[in-house]
Formats: C-alpha cells, structure tokens, sequence
C-alpha cells in the first residue's frame, strides 16, 4: 500500500495539441462533487419516515486551483495565455492532468475563472489561479503515458520583482504591495434532462455539465502605500477615468511585466495602523482585449 503526497504531484496543461509541465508551489487543489436530489417519503398512510430518499444523476463542475511561480525562463508562459486572451468571447479551454505518487487524473475542458498577481517586493512574484472543468477522471496510475512534453528550460529562476505603479500624477512612491485580479464570471448552461437523468447508474454514466457564458469580466486590484507628508493629500481621493500602469521590475531596474490599463476607476483610503497606509481599490472601464494591456513579459 502507499500514499499519496502533495508534494509529490506533477501538473501539466494540454493546449492547441501540445502539453507542458507546469511547475506549481504545494497550492493545488482539484475535486468534483456530484449534485443530490432529495424527495419527501413520508405518506399519508405512513408518518413513521421521516428521512428523505436521495437522487444522484449529475455532477457539479469541476474545481481546481494552483499557483505558479514566475520564472526567468517563462516555461509557464502558457498560463499567463490561457489567462488574458478570449477566443470569439470563449475562455481559451485547456485539458489539466496531475500526476500523484500513484494516480493519474485529468480534468477535462478547463477553463480559468480567477487570476491573483502578487506584485511583493519581499516575495516571489506569484501567479494563483483557479478555475472550473467538465469532468474529473482518474485515467491511470502514476506510469500513466501522457505522451510528448514541450521541452524544457535547462534552468529554473525564480523572480524577486519589486512593483512601480503610476496613476495619473499621483505620488506613488513608497509602495509596499500591490494586487491584480482578473476575474471571468461564468454560468453554466443547464446540462440535466429526464431521459438521461433515467439512465444514471453510476459516476461513469452520469450528467457532467458541458457548455457555458461568459457573463462579464473584471479586472481589479489594490495599492498600498506608506502614507507620507507628499501624499498625504491623496487619503480621500477617487477617479473614474485615470490612466494605470502597473510593472514588476527585476532587481537589476529592468522591467519583467507590465499592465497598463485605461481608464480606470479607483477610490483611496486611509488604513491607521502603527505606521499610517493608504489604499487605492481600483477596477478597469477598459474593454480592450486585455492580452493587449500587458505591454511587457520578459
């Protein structure tokens, strides 16, 4: 007998016909629930049952999260693409599979509804991503043959980006972190009918949801910054045209990667602490395509 340890999984992406090795840190997560009917028993000539009877015929979504480490390489660019980019307003859906010290399991038709860029001039720039599937399987074990791989970088490097932020004519100096999240709102289309409700007999039979809308989607975040005697002015302010650019800069003052979107809509904040901060919640009006907003990833 042997166990299965999360420290031990591989993940890869399939996309366009290819597959890649996504290096992730520990954070991954993927299940699927199946959805239960209940149904009154009690009779009129029978009071004494009084628990419900159960129906099992359909599965919720699949769920899944992971974060991914940004490296020199760019060997996960992939993500950063399956993120951004709308394909005829269609998310750009991917087959996720991950392999365990004994199992091998996909996900079938992935597609991403979250993304979290931490910009932390103290931390590994990060990117979290969650998102929603058709259906999970387990297809093998952990010799499972997922066939040819993209190749490689012969190295791994991790980055420590620090993040330079303009807002209009802003002071914003002395940042102390950002955050950037885009955010797909999906619904999924009813998927559920009586004559194959009829036929379920088991998961491998069973109602597995299979096409869905885009509602909208939201690109938001937050600085924070020490409040000083040159900003002080800044605590209360708001906008709802402002120009934004956000850019993750290497130790060496070279840009890595680079958003900028206009307009915006921001509000500030004040945050009394020990040491005064303040707060500037923004979200983007811009409906460009947002894969043509990051200006830099190198």
């Amino acid at each position: 007998m042997s166990y299965s340890f999360l420290r031990e999984s591989k993940l890869y992406i399939e996309h366009g016909g290819s597959k890649y090795r996504i290096y992730t840190t520990t954070a991954i997560s993927f299940s699927q629930t199946f959805a239960e009917d209940s149904y009154p028993v009690k009779t009129l000539h029978d009071q004494s049952k009084m628990f419900e009877g159960s129906t099992i015929t359909k599965a919720n979504p699949a769920q899944f999260s992971f974060t991914v480490p940004l490296t020199v390489e760019k060997d996960e660019s992939i993500v950063m693409d399956l993120v951004t980019d709308l394909v005829s307003t269609q998310l750009k859906s991917f087959n996720m599979f991950i392999q365990t010290g004994s199992s091998t399991f996909k996900i079938e038709n992935c597609v991403i509804t979250s993304a979290n860029f931490a910009f932390n001039p103290r931390q590994q720039f990060t990117l979290a991503v969650e998102g929603q599937g058709v259906k999970l399987t387990r297809v093998g074990d952990e010799s499972f043959n997922l066939g040819t791989i993209q190749t490689e970088s012969s190295t791994r490097t991790p980055l420590l980006t620090y993040p330079v932020v303009t807002v209009d004519s802003l002071d914003m100096n002395n940042i102390i972190g950002v955050t950037l999240q885009i955010q797909n709102n999906i619904n999924w289309t009813p998927f559920e009918n009586l004559q194959s409700s009829l036929a379920v007999t088991n998961s491998s039979n069973a109602m597995f949801p299979s096409a869905y809308t885009v509602e909208n989607r939201i690109v938001s975040g937050a600085i924070t910054q020490y409040q000083t005697d040159n900003n002080n002015t800044q605590f209360d302010d708001f906008s709802t045209a402002s120009n934004l650019s956000i850019t993750a800069k290497k130790s060496n003052d070279t840009d890595f990667w680079k958003i900028t979107l206009n307009p915006v809509m921001y509000t500030a904040r004040v945050n009394v602490a020990e040491t005064y901060t303040q707060a500037y919640d923004f979200r983007s009006t811009d409906n460009t395509a947002l894969g043509t907003r990051i200006t830099t990833y190198s």
